[in-house]
């Protein structure tokens, strides 16, 4: 099947330069085999081939179309923060030891490219003015609270007052050792707006006096 798929002519090539990927699935219960092709061509080319393929005996094939969005990436990723996306990059090097010191172009090791090229102030910064709290929180892993615990306080609402509580102090941080002026200026204020909507009283007072202390240079609070 693949060396049909790589012979099929378009002009001047073939679908094998045009093909992304290619996923080979056999299900002997049924005696057949899907093979799922990703394909970077206009529409008119992607409809020949899978006019060509439908027509060999044995084969059905269908065809996706995925739109190639106008936006950037960051108006994409806006979108899907409106969807629930709970965790977002931002400063990502994918090169070997990409985070310690840049890569000269010719000696690029980056394992894939990464299309938000924006450094990491400025994601927070613009999260932020969208309303959201950035959380550099890793509460849980270092308290233990992973799998059925963790669950279990998912289940009762009760992790509202761990990692809430949790994302303001450790933004408060990032403000305090690493953001930019303008970005400590939208963030403190954010901060303020937000933390009315910390449910439980005690923890909201808690929360309140660690700020402080943070402003004072003690680090490291968490729920």
């Amino acid at each position: 099947m693949r060396l049909t798929v790589n012979y099929i002519k378009k002009d001047g090539g073939t679908v094998e330069e045009m093909r992304v990927a290619l996923v080979g699935i056999p299900y002997p219960k049924r005696k057949v085999s899907i093979i799922s092709v990703a394909v970077d061509a206009p529409g008119s080319v992607i409809s020949a081939i899978s006019g060509k393929l439908g027509m060999l005996d044995g084969v059905s094939a269908k065809t996706v179309y995925s739109k190639i969005a106008e936006n950037d990436d960051k108006e994409i990723r806006e979108k899907v923060l409106k969807l629930g996306l709970s965790q977002i990059s931002g400063g990502s090097r994918t090169s070997v030891g990409g985070y310690a010191e840049e890569e000269k172009e010719e000696d690029n090791s980056a394992q894939f490219d990464v299309s938000d090229n924006r450094t990491l102030d400025e994601v927070v910064k613009w999260l932020m003015e969208l309303g959201y709290i950035p959380s550099f929180c890793t509460a849980c892993y270092r308290e233990g609270r992973t799998g059925d615990r963790f669950m279990s306080l998912c289940k009762s609402g009760q992790i509202q007052n761990c990692c809430y509580p949790n994302a303001h102090m450790t933004l408060k941080e990032y403000l305090m050792d690493y953001a930019k002026a303008d970005t400590k200026e939208v963030g403190d204020k954010l901060i303020i707006d937000e933390l009315k909507n910390i449910p439980n009283e005690k923890v909201r007072q808690i929360v309140l006096d660690n700020l402080k202390k943070i402003e004072e240079g003690s680090r490291d609070f968490r729920f």
